[in-house]
């Protein structure tokens, strides 16, 4: 059996990720619209009353937009933590249309054949998390919406075989930028988002304490603060700078914002 992940959507304006394992499909974040979703679902040959549920990273407009459309006009339930579920309630305007289902985060459960285990992340929202997906053997984790990599995260994603990582800013170009200082320091604070080189040396860390094929997809690009060239070069540079050199090994993927992703198969 094949393990899948493909990126609908990367980026501050939008996030949407599609994991599969057989029958068993999940959406990790719904930052598009509705409809956007199920043109993108129905390209890939899938109707949206196919996915088993919604993984919902934390309350932000950019990982929320269609989700509550997409489970009112499709009966996907939504799984959220307690204090996510009733931040993001009190954004919709049909609340009690919608299937909510809550988990607690740090604690492991299972949809189909998926267990799903949610983990802290650091970020400005009331109980944010990422997500790590086990399957046939293997594990799918995703990070990002992180102002720092914590010790605890890293003992969560290190064994995984395909790591989603932030590379959101570059941050010489975030500081010398058009935004105002105080969202310049939210960006830069261990609550915000992660930088090129951050992720970088997250990578080192992750390749350091554990050698195995693995697959890093850099992703959550700032559209005003970063260019995909610059974020796959720096964070290349900094394991470079280790003697980490991606090839088949440890395999490197850019993932743009607004397109499609390869489907990557684990």
């Amino acid at each position: 059996m094949i393990f899948q992940f493909c990126s609908l959507a990367s980026g501050s304006s939008g996030n949407s990720y599609l994991v599969g394992a057989g029958r068993t499909l999940l959406l990790i974040d719904a930052g598009i619209s509705c409809k956007k979703i199920t043109e993108k679902l129905q390209t890939l040959g899938l109707d949206p009353r196919q996915l088993s549920a919604v993984l919902i990273t934390h309350e932000h407009v950019d990982h929320i937009k269609g989700a509550e459309l997409l489970s009112r006009k499709f009966q996907v339930p939504l799984y959220t933590n307690e204090k996510t579920g009733k931040e993001m309630l009190q954004l919709m305007k049909r609340p009690q249309e919608i299937q909510l289902q809550c988990f607690q985060t740090g604690k492991a459960f299972t949809l189909g054949g998926v267990e799903v285990t949610p983990f802290p992340v650091s970020h400005d929202a009331v109980e944010p998390v990422g997500f790590s997906l086990r399957a046939y053997g293997r594990q799918i984790s995703t990070a990002t919406d992180t102002g720092c990599i914590t010790q605890a995260m890293l003992d969560e994603i290190t064994d995984a075989d395909l790591l989603l990582l932030e590379a959101n800013h570059d941050e010489n170009i975030l500081k010398m930028g058009k935004y105002p200082w105080f969202l310049k320091q939210r960006i830069l604070s261990r609550q915000g988002h992660l930088s090129n080189e951050a992720a970088g040396e997250a990578i080192v860390h992750i390749a350091s304490r554990l050698s195995k094929p693995r697959q890093i997809l850099l992703g959550h690009l700032s559209k005003e603060n970063n260019f995909p060239e610059m974020a796959f070069e720096t964070v290349k540079n900094v394991m470079e700078e280790h003697r980490l050199f991606p090839g088949s090994q440890l395999q490197l993927h850019l993932l743009q914002r607004d397109q499609f992703s390869p489907v990557f198969r684990v």
